[in-house]
């Protein structure tokens, strides 16, 4: 290295010394400085020598107004500068989109639009100074997530932009800058302790606003909060986080799935907490959790603290109509239970009864109608998708489970002496054979005719070990499809099933095992397809989900009315689209490829554990492979994955080896290619943590995890050639696909799921 490098290195390195070390001094200043204005006025000097800038504008937000204010000296007058919180400025949109901005030339309208189309330079101010406004670098200052204003360069002295060690030094100006703001406006605010400070104070509302709500909220005699959400249009969340920072406790809302503490509600009087605006919401392992519109009424807190004989209580605080929804929702359920204890209460024997066979109980007695049109009424309002009685033999008490979001929980337990009796009801309402009770049968509710209730079930029943009959009751789905652009598909994934099922001709399966969704997916690409120009045949076993527009038909295989009978009469129907409800047997099959290749779009599920297996699957039926690959259009296979309870679930950062086993069992080069997610300080996985809103499992809901297969050119040769699975599992991967595993790691990275559920459901 020569003398000349050598010395240009040390001078560089002396001058970043010397630049690190004058904005330290400046960030002590601003520390130390004893009022607003001395950080607003004097060290304007020291910051425009630092950055080499001919000009540094520092606003403070004006709460009141809605406004950046800055101040200037005038001779020995302070002056200011208003300016709105809007777009109509440099300043203004760094405040409301809280973001930095790096400008080139202010006048440049090309770049202003490039940064953001509604993005104005303020041109008014340059003709008054007489200064012309170049380059700006400004950033806002915010502290705790907070707005406290924006800070400004204007125009560097060499000409330049403002370069990148430019934008970090004023970053960090920024945030010292922000603490100290927030000491200062602490220390001097006037009217600290209102209730809706947090709304003022982030600019959400103005004290104007705030007295008229007031005014408004006594005349219509209504909660003032009601007022800010209807009129002022201030979301619950912001006003639940005003109340929280106010009385320095947790915030609650009501939730439709809350869990009901019966032990907590067990002799209070609902309309004593209707009336007071207080109820009970949870035990903790020290103490009782209890919600209540003002923790600081010590009257009602002393009355509710005598009802639960001296025990610990955290109170809470909600909103008025929250707590009276959560006590309608408890009042549900406390008359549900008690409902069910009476109809058990009509039904139980003497205890000292020793025979099940001597049980005079029958299938018609009014207490087991009530009693089954309750399981399956409760099972429906809390979204179960199956139901489960099964008995045990002896004297062992009969178990109820409900499978809700995939995984069983407990119902009930009725007593042993009911089983026989509950069992022949539901078989009646099968209209199945109450005296066969050694081999399995299937069969159907209409549950409208039974429980004016519109649920539809299917039924089978198993003869299980001890001359007993287990029953599981399938609760069909008889709601809306979903839009097909909210069922979870990935970008290019649903781009590309919507260019398969927008041709006019050709198949589309949709594979998986029970449960996984395929039905619901179905429903939403017809509901993409269904328009007045094209009709639409479906046949089903059962009709599930119902649409309009749809020409829906039920197969009824036990007259000779299946699938294949059902699609013969299509064809002769003028149909543009058909979608049969399974491709079980070569007939329905081969009758589908006939249809897509003689002018139809037809759409189908398999049993099939992936795409690339779904095509050998049906070369082993018997497929012709030539019209079969003429006819493939995409296979797309699905799978549904618990996911995290965004109520509870929590951030953190994966370590090297959790990362690297997300990138293994993704693939290295593809997930290089396609995630496109370096490991670094920033990554943030989610963690289940559970809450009562869970059940402290961790997890609520679902979403699909998917695996689209494209008929290809090159995978069209494959199929006329009968490729192995791996074969045709390695062309689709090069053409594309992202394999159910690799798409639900993608679906981990943007926070919905964990590798355990990925691993649950999928294989690779």
């Amino acid at each position: 290295m020569t003398t000349d490098n050598k010395d240009h290195q040390l001078q560089h390195l002396t001058s970043e010394i010397g630049y690190r070390t004058r904005l330290q001094e400046i960030c002590n200043k601003i520390n130390a400085a004893a009022n607003l204005d001395e950080i607003l006025i004097n060290l304007k000097d020291d910051i425009t020598s630092l950055f080499r800038a001919e000009r540094i504008t520092v606003y403070v937000v004006d709460s009141k107004n809605r406004e950046l204010v800055s101040r200037f000296k005038s001779g020995k007058d302070i002056g200011e500068i208003r300016i709105p919180i809007s777009t109509g400025s440099i300043a203004g949109w760094c405040a409301i989109r809280n973001a930095k901005i790096n400008i080139k030339n202010a006048y440049d309208q090309k770049e202003l639009v490039s940064i953001d189309p509604d993005l104005k330079f303020d041109e008014r101010w340059d003709p008054k100074t007489g200064f012309t406004t170049r380059q700006i670098l400004a950033r806002p200052v915010v502290f705790k997530n907070k707005l406290l204003g924006v800070i400004q360069l204007m125009n560097r002295k060499t000409g330049t932009s403002f370069v990148q060690i430019d934008e970090q030094s004023l970053k960090d100006v920024a945030h010292i800058l922000g603490i100290a703001l927030h000491n200062q406006k602490r220390l001097s605010q006037k009217h600290a302790g209102g209730k809706f400070d947090f709304l003022i104070e982030n600019q959400l509302l103005t004290h104007l606003e705030l007295d008229q709500a007031i005014v408004l909220a006594g005349q219509k005699h209504i909660p003032l909060e009601s007022v800010l959400m209807s009129d002022m249009e201030i979301s619950k969340g912001d006003i639940l986080s005003s109340l929280e920072q106010f009385y320095n406790t947790e915030a609650v809302a009501f939730k439709p799935d809350m869990p009901v503490p019966r032990k907590l509600l067990a002799g209070l009087k609902l309309a004593f907490m209707r009336n007071n605006y207080w109820v009970p919401l949870r035990e903790e392992a020290t103490h009782h959790v209890i919600a209540i519109d003002n923790p600081h009424d010590l009257q009602r807190i002393g009355e509710i603290k005598a009802l639960f004989g001296g025990k610990k209580i955290k109170f809470c605080v909600a909103l008025k109509q929250d707590i009276l929804d959560i006590i309608k929702l408890f009042a549900k359920d406390v008359k549900d239970r008690a409902g069910f204890e009476a109809i058990l209460s009509d039904l139980r024997e003497e205890t000292e009864e020793v025979d099940e066979a001597d049980n005079d109980l029958c299938e018609e007695d009014s207490a087991v109608v009530k009693l089954v049109n309750k399981i399956i009424i409760d099972a429906h309002s809390r979204g179960a998708s199956d139901i489960h009685i099964e008995p045990f033999p002896g004297r062992e008490n009969t178990e109820i489970r409900i499978r809700i979001d995939g995984d069983c929980m407990r119902y009930q337990s009725i007593p042993f002496s009911y089983r026989n009796a509950v069992v022949s009801r539901i078989k009646i309402m099968s209209d199945l054979d109450i005296a066969e009770r050694r081999k399995p049968q299937d069969g159907k509710i209409k549950f409208k005719q039974f429980g004016n209730r519109d649920i539809e079930l299917r039924v089978a029943t198993m003869p299980t070990q001890g001359s007993v009959e287990d029953v599981v009751m399938r609760i069909l789905d008889a709601g809306e499809p979903l839009p097909l652009d909210k069922i979870g598909f990935s970008t290019k994934n649903y781009q590309n099933f919507i260019r398969a099922i927008s041709n006019p001709y050709g198949i589309v399966f949709v594979c998986g095992p029970t449960g996984s969704g395929k039905t619901t997916t179905l429903h939403s690409a017809l509901k993409f397809l269904n328009q007045p120009e094209t009709k639409i045949w479906t046949a089903e076993d059962p009709v599930e989900i119902t649409q309009k527009g749809l020409r829906q038909v039920q197969v009824k295989p036990k007259i000779g009315f299946d699938f294949a009978a059902a699609m013969r009469s299509f064809l002769r129907a003028d149909p543009d689209v058909i979608m049969v409800g399974e491709m079980r047997d070569r007939e329905t099959t081969s009758i589908g490829i006939q249809a897509s290749l003689t002018g139809h779009l037809v759409l189908s599920t398999l049993h099939t554990n992936s795409a690339p297996e779904s095509i050998t699957r049906l070369l082993d039926m018997g497929m012709d492979p030539f019209n079969f690959s003429d006819a493939i259009l995409c296979i797309l296979a699905q799978r549904l994955a618990s996911t995290l309870c965004p109520d509870c679930r929590q951030p953190y950062h994966p370590s090297i080896d959790e990362y690297a086993a997300l990138t293994r069992e993704y693939g290295p080069d593809g997930f290089e290619e396609s995630v496109k997610i370096a490991y670094a300080d920033e990554i943030r996985l989610n963690q289940p943590v559970g809450c009562e809103n869970c059940h402290n499992k961790g997890y609520r809901g679902r979403m699909a995890l998917h695996e689209l297969l494209m008929g290809t050119d090159e995978i069209k040769q494959l199929i006329r050639n009968r490729g192995k699975v791996d074969e045709i599992r390695t062309q689709a991967v090069n053409d594309g696909m992202t394999t159910l595993k690799q798409d639900g790691i993608q679906k981990i990275f943007s926070g919905s799921l964990d590798l355990l559920q990925v691993r649950k459901v999928c294989i690779r």
